[in-house]
């Protein structure tokens, strides 16, 4: 009897050293494997937008100050004169002496003094366009061919051109969809109203200018 119940036991270790194969050998400078803490990653759980306020990752941030000044003389051509100095500081740029961390909080005082600039630079670099015949010359009308003339004999199609292409030079992403048929509205509405004032043909332009550098997908990275 104790015979047989050696054999069966020894078969039942047979077969469990069947099933579970041996581990390699240990080399010699070679950690030994280490399992995962958090378990099987092949499909991490993604974070849960409801928990965060609707965002996955990190909240945005806004330009500072020199990415600001920066920013406006790539995208519209010019940079904001009136920054330097006094201003800066207001909207927060570190002065070192009794401020020495900039300010990235997007908070209703660089939201005004920001309007007031993008009026100063935009309406100057519309003006200035009426002037120049060559596209390529131009920034915020770079898309229509010749002079400029009656912005309101644009074509649907080179209306959405010239949104696309300024979209894009403004936030790095181009308007399109539902979004581009509302800013291709607004641009018509405001041809229509700028032509109704004496030499103030460039102030269509001036607004679509003004609208992008405002919108939030400017200010914030």
């Amino acid at each position: 009897m104790r015979r047989l119940l050696l054999f069966a036991l020894l078969a039942l270790g047979a077969a469990a050293c069947e099933k579970t194969p041996a581990a390699p050998p240990v080399v010699d400078g070679q950690l030994e494997p280490v399992g995962n803490p958090h378990g099987d990653m092949s499909t991490p759980p993604l974070p849960d937008p409801e928990m965060q306020d609707g965002r996955v990752g990190r909240s945005p941030r806004r330009l500072t100050v020199n990415q600001l000044a920066r920013s406006i003389e790539v995208a519209v051509g010019r940079p904001w004169t009136s920054l330097e100095g006094g201003l800066a500081t207001t909207l927060g740029r570190a002065d070192f002496a009794l401020v020495n961390q900039e300010s990235t909080e997007p908070n209703l005082v660089f939201a005004k003094f920001l309007e007031d600039g993008a009026r100063e630079v935009c309406m100057a670099q519309a003006a200035a366009e009426k002037a120049l015949a060559a596209p390529e010359a131009r920034v915020l009308s770079r898309t229509i061919p010749g002079p400029l003339g009656d912005l309101r004999k644009l074509s649907d199609a080179q209306v959405r051109e010239m949104l696309v292409y300024l979209s894009i030079r403004f936030w790095g992403s181009p308007l399109q969809g539902d979004e581009l048929t509302r800013w291709a509205g607004f641009f018509t509405k405001a041809a229509t109203r700028a032509e109704a004032i004496t030499n103030g043909r460039d102030q269509a332009l001036a607004a679509v200018c003004i609208a992008l550098m405002t919108d939030s997908r400017f200010l914030t990275y």
